[in-house]
């Protein structure tokens, strides 16, 4: 569906449920936060689907909209929420039932019964913008932060390849609407913890690199968090480390999980593609 369907579509039901994706970054948060409060003001009932994996850092932003214990929802929406994989545990019962997915990946997998998806934006925060603009007529302060939040972190504060000009210009019209810039720039990009920094100093010692300099490879164990005493609290945005270094063309970080697993993380300069390198690994 376009933008201005997905408005209409919203505006037709009630009773939302929003679910985001497993390990929740910024982008699925900010989506949720802004898409809940923009159906509020249009005189809906909506609620989050509590995400147990959220961290300290985007708490207060979501969870004003928590769904009280027992909410049956007439509607279940998706955002930032590629494919059945990436369901929290909790949102499991929802994998056959998700009416809408507002999504900007390539790879989503076509899941729910109505979708929005454009893959040319760097952030679902971009889609949610125009969505609420079309449904609302513009947004308020608390989405213009919300989606702010979205987009900067998606796009590592705009530095990231995927970075485009739409991707400016949401920012742009959301600080026009009363988002704090500095503020969140300062909460979401230049503070850390004592522990993230020691986990930090673990990772530059530890980065391996390959294809002369052009590939770097962290790695992230469990103990090496608990011996910097880190959470997942003080995990956002890790996989950015390796791309940092000169001449850095693939950025790989290997997380292992408390489960045993380890989550891999892939970016990316432009000439690389990561969802193609991804997919040959399956």
């Amino acid at each position: 569906m376009s933008n201005e369907n997905t408005a209409a579509y919203l505006a037709a039901h009630d009773g939302y449920l929003i679910l985001t994706h497993r390990r929740p970054d910024g982008d699925t948060l900010g989506c949720a936060a802004a898409l809940c409060h923009g159906l509020r003001r249009a005189g809906k009932t909506a609620y989050l689907l509590p995400n147990a994996e959220t961290t300290r850092r985007y708490q207060p932003l979501v969870e004003p909209f928590y769904a009280p214990e027992g909410f049956v929802p007439g509607t279940v929406v998706s955002v930032d929420l590629a494919s059945f994989t990436l369901f929290p545990d909790n949102a499991v019962p929802y994998e056959k039932r998700v009416d809408l997915c507002i999504d900007h990946h390539p790879s989503n997998t076509h899941y729910a019964a109505q979708e929005c998806i454009d893959g040319t934006c760097a952030a679902c925060g971009e889609i949610l913008y125009e969505i609420l603009c079309c449904l609302n007529g513009g947004i308020d302060v608390f989405e213009a932060e919300a989606i702010y939040t979205a987009v900067s972190t998606d796009t590592g504060c705009f530095s990231f390849a995927n970075t485009t000009a739409n991707s400016f210009r949401v920012a742009g019209l959301a600080a026009r609407a009363g988002a704090r810039i500095a503020e969140l720039n300062r909460m979401l990009f230049r503070t850390k913890s004592r522990a993230r920094m020691a986990i930090e100093g673990m990772i530059y010692e530890g980065i391996r690199f390959a294809y002369g300099g052009a590939v770097g490879v962290i790695t992230i164990t469990r103990e090496m968090m608990d011996r910097a005493g880190a959470t997942e609290n003080d995990m956002d945005d890790i996989a950015a480390i390796p791309g940092g270094v000169e001449g850095v063309r693939v950025g790989i970080t290997v997380k292992e999980l408390k489960n045993g697993d380890c989550k891999v993380s892939v970016r990316t300069a432009p000439t690389v593609n990561a969802n193609a390198l991804c997919a040959k690994f399956g």
